[in-house]
């Protein structure tokens, strides 16, 4: 028999400080750190927790937003960068998964982006929020098929959505297929109201459900005063209460500790991972409760790349002998396989084949 894996988690409601972004990181490493005296092995922070979520783009018309999203852009984080190393030596420190939310800057677009760093400090998983969600458009540009993975971590098996991602039925399934055991969701908090916390509870347990697998979810909390500075129009500072629900899922959609529905704190508790076994036992979505041979999923899980290039000619230098704009040698994208598709030998297709991809899906098409 195998032995038991019980891991204890821990799922972070705190407030961002959003006089000073800058200390916001302080605000996480603390909580990690707090969380490894109480024994968490797991933790989860809110969305875009560092530097903070962009409250002003669901209060505030977008011409008023010019001077807040270019602070944002300021504050963001760029992956690796300062912000990573940090959290990678509290990782390796503590020996704990962390699953932290940012405002990831990658030139001159900002990105909703979950890092996953494993218990040795490494960065096992960086993923974008494939669509923002309604006023989330003005401020992030969209992830691609190939941060919906799940990775093998010291805890066992991770995967992450933020937010909304949840009421994609077919995100998540791409997750539960890859044999999900601990899911991390990640939830603004401080907005739209009650409504919107038992709306989460609802999705939150539902996946837990369906997929078989732990739930740890953390929401961001906004004090009065937050509120206040962030909105002044007091009239619209109801939108910014509530729609707090920080809490951790058994697969058998059972709360395994009370959630956290105001306030500043830590939601800890023990997941046996051995009820992954027990629920899929009896309903396992993608095992012997499929039918693939009727529903099945296609998931592109090739980077969207602005450039592809194609092979150079003969009388150029090979492109590992280039140099990037950082210094390094520039990275041979023609040659490239992504495992699972066709295309480049038997490992994979070549990232220039999406456009040739589409391309016949038009030809193909009964309009053309």
């Amino acid at each position: 028999m195998a032995e038991p894996r019980i891991v204890r988690a821990a799922a972070v409601q705190i407030a961002p400080d959003l006089d000073r972004p800058e200390n916001t990181l302080e605000r996480v490493l603390n909580a990690v750190a707090d969380a490894a005296g109480k024994g968490a092995r797991f933790v989860v922070f809110p969305e875009t927790f560092v530097p903070y979520y962009p409250y002003f783009s669901f209060v505030s018309p977008p011409a008023m937003q010019g001077a807040e999203h270019l602070r944002l852009y300021a504050h963001a984080v760029v992956v690796p960068g300062p912000v990573t190393e940090a959290v990678s030596a509290a990782a390796r420190r503590h020996g704990m998964v962390i699953v932290l939310g940012v405002n990831e800057r990658d030139h001159g677009t900002l990105y909703n982006a979950q890092l996953i760093f494993d218990a040795d400090g490494s960065l096992a998983l960086k993923r974008r929020k494939i669509t923002p969600t309604y006023h989330e458009r003005m401020i992030w540009g969209q992830g691609d098929g190939a941060g919906l993975a799940v990775v093998d971590t010291a805890v066992g098996r991770v995967g992450a959505l933020a937010c909304w991602e949840h009421y994609n039925p077919l995100a998540r399934y791409c997750l539960m297929a890859q044999h999900e055991e601990i899911h991390a969701a990640q939830f603004p908090g401080s907005l739209v109201g009650q409504v919107f916390a038992d709306q989460m509870e609802v999705t939150i347990r539902h996946h837990a459900l369906e997929a078989a697998c732990f739930v740890v979810n953390a929401t961001g909390w906004l004090s009065e005063d937050q509120i206040a500075k962030a909105c002044p129009e007091e009239g619209l500072r109801g939108a910014m209460r509530g729609g707090c629900f920080t809490a951790i899922v058994s697969p058998e959609g059972r709360l395994l500790a009370e959630p956290l529905r105001a306030g500043e704190g830590l939601v800890i508790a023990d997941m046996d991972l051995a009820l992954v076994t027990k629920r899929k036992r009896m309903m396992d979505s993608v095992g012997h409760y499929a039918r693939p041979e009727l529903l099945s999923l296609n998931h592109d899980a090739r980077p969207a790349l602005p450039v592809t290039t194609t092979p150079p000619a003969t009388n150029r230098l090979p492109a590992t002998t280039r140099s990037s704009d950082h210094g390094q040698p520039a990275p041979d994208r023609f040659d490239r396989p992504v495992a699972g598709l066709p295309g480049s030998g038997p490992s994979g297709a070549r990232p220039s084949d999406r456009a040739a991809d589409q391309r016949a899906a038009i030809l193909r098409s009964p309009a053309g």
